[in-house]
């Protein structure tokens, strides 16, 4: 795990040490403990590992990430459905 000082001083290596323990007893799957100070105070910053996720939408009442286990009459209704905009009103003939 990177210790990453803000301030861009030298620091003791018992001190990155001491960040770098707690670092990995409170977040352990964090890859990063960035370190700033106000004051007095020491505030820490941890990155952690990006995880990949998949989209799932609601279609036809269903929760699914892909449409690709439908049957037929699902994939049918799939695509016979309304398919309504975002956000845009109709345009008014006046």
């Amino acid at each position: 795990m990177q210790v990453i000082f803000m301030d861009g001083l030298d620091h003791a290596p018992d001190e990155i040490a001491a960040y770098r323990d707690h670092a990995m007893r409170t977040h352990p799957g964090a890859i990063a403990v960035l370190i700033d100070f106000d004051g007095d105070e020491a505030v820490l910053d941890y990155e952690m590992p990006r995880v990949p996720f998949e989209r799932i939408r609601r279609i036809t009442g269903y929760l699914v990430g892909t449409t690709d286990r439908f049957n037929n009459a699902k994939r049918a209704e799939e695509h016979d459905r309304v398919k309504h905009g975002l956000g845009r009103s109709p345009e008014r003939n006046h």
